[in-house]
Order: C-alpha cells, then sequence, then structure tokens
C-alpha cells in the first residue's frame, strides 16, 4: 500500500494560495511528518486527502492509494483513517461496543461483539470491556481510540497531531504504540506535529513552506 500525492495545491476561497504545488509519496509501514507553524496548512493537507475539505477551498492535484485514484471520491469510499488530538470515543457506549462502531458491515452478528473482546484481550484491556469512556484512563481511552480506527481496515492513516494533549510519559508510550501499530499493519501514514520528539527514527519529513 502507497500514499501518493501529485502536484497537490489548495486554494481558499478569495483565491489565496495556501499549499502547493506539493508532491510526496509515503510507503507501506511508514510514516511522513508534516513540519510547520500553525496555520501553514498543514491540517488543511490532511482534510484533502481524507476528502473533507470544506466548499472555501479548491484543490488541484492527484491524491493516489494503492495505485488508484481517490481525489473524486467521497471521503467513506478513500478507505482513509484520520486519528485526532481527542480519543472522540462515544459517552452513550460501553468500550467493547466503541470498539463495535469501527467495524465494516461484513462483519455480521455476535462475530462483532467477538471480534471488539478480542482486540481489548489483546490490548490486555478485557477488564474494561463494560465500562464508559468517563470511567477509563486518558492512555486507555487514546488506545481504544485508535484500535477502533484499525478495526475499520483503512489502507492510510493521518494523524492529526495525536499526541498532543498527553502528559510527557503517557504520549511517548501511546507513540511507540501507534507506531507500532502502523508498522505490524503495512499501512502508510502522514502525521502532523509541532514536536520534534514526535518523528520516527528514519522518518522522512516535510518541512514549511511545502513549495
Amino acid at each position: 500500500m502507497t500514499l501518493s500525492v501529485s502536484q497537490l495545491t489548495l486554494r481558499h476561497r478569495n483565491n489565496d494560495l495556501i499549499v502547493g504545488p506539493l508532491t510526496f509519496e509515503v510507503k507501506a509501514g511508514k510514516i511522513m511528518t508534516l513540519m510547520g507553524p500553525s496555520g501553514c496548512g498543514k491540517s488543511t493537507i490532511l482534510s484533502a486527502i481524507a476528502g473533507h475539505l470544506t466548499p472555501d477551498f479548491t484543490t488541484t492535484g492527484e491524491i493516489q492509494l494503492n495505485d488508484q485514484s481517490i481525489t473524486s471520491l467521497a471521503p467513506n469510499m478513500r478507505h482513509v483513517g484520520i486519528v485526532f488530538q481527542d480519543d472522540l470515543l462515544f459517552p452513550h457506549l460501553n468500550i467493547w461496543q466503541n470498539l463495535v462502531f469501527g467495524l465494516p458491515q461484513n462483519i455480521k452478528g455476535s462475530q462483532r461483539k467477538q471480534q471488539a473482546l478480542a482486540t481489548l484481550d489483546e490490548l490486555g484491556l478485557l477488564h474494561l470491556q463494560h465500562q464508559q469512556a468517563n470511567e477509563i484512563s486518558g492512555g486507555q481511552r487514546a488506545r481504544i481510540s485508535m484500535m477502533r480506527l484499525l478495526l475499520s481496515q483503512p489502507q492510510a492513516i493521518l494523524l492529526d497531531e495525536p499526541f498532543s494533549k498527553l502528559d510527557k510519559t503517557l504520549r511517548s508510550s501511546f507513540r511507540q504504540f501507534v507506531f507500532d501499530q502502523i508498522k505490524q499493519r503495512n499501512i502508510p501514514a502522514l502525521m502532523v506535529t509541532h514536536d520534534d520528539d514526535d518523528i520516527p527514527t528514519n522518518g522522512d519529513v516535510l518541512h514549511w513552506p511545502w513549495q
């Protein structure tokens, strides 16, 4: 699996050039990092790849995943997952139910709960299955949120400063957890961060200005 961006440009509705032309490629199991100041377009690039840009922006260029263009596809057809700063777990669902929400629809009936519980067992968090999101720790919520995303079987992952709200100790352990999961699943990932410590060892980095 490879995520490729070719000659991508992003303009605001007033025709101001926000990003581009930008070209890069992220190989399977690798993490590329976008570094730059606030307001330089990092998160806008992620939104363009995921298909979540608002009508205020226009784009040109090509976005491909596994050598197939996803530029014109609806967000739910792109198979691109996003990890945000907040865990975004549903407060009205317990932990195993939150995980079930991430499963593809082709997994039916009791298999859905079984897979959710197997995932919790893999994490060593099976004892939390009936807890609500506000009853577990921040580190546990972060791991559950990441695994819910992975259960949806994304073909690429976008990381929008996913470690920034965690304390230093938790940040380090969760960061390694995320990197290990991406490598094990051989998924290309693109990460936005302000922190040099977040950059994977020997990882590729794109610095602003992107042009």
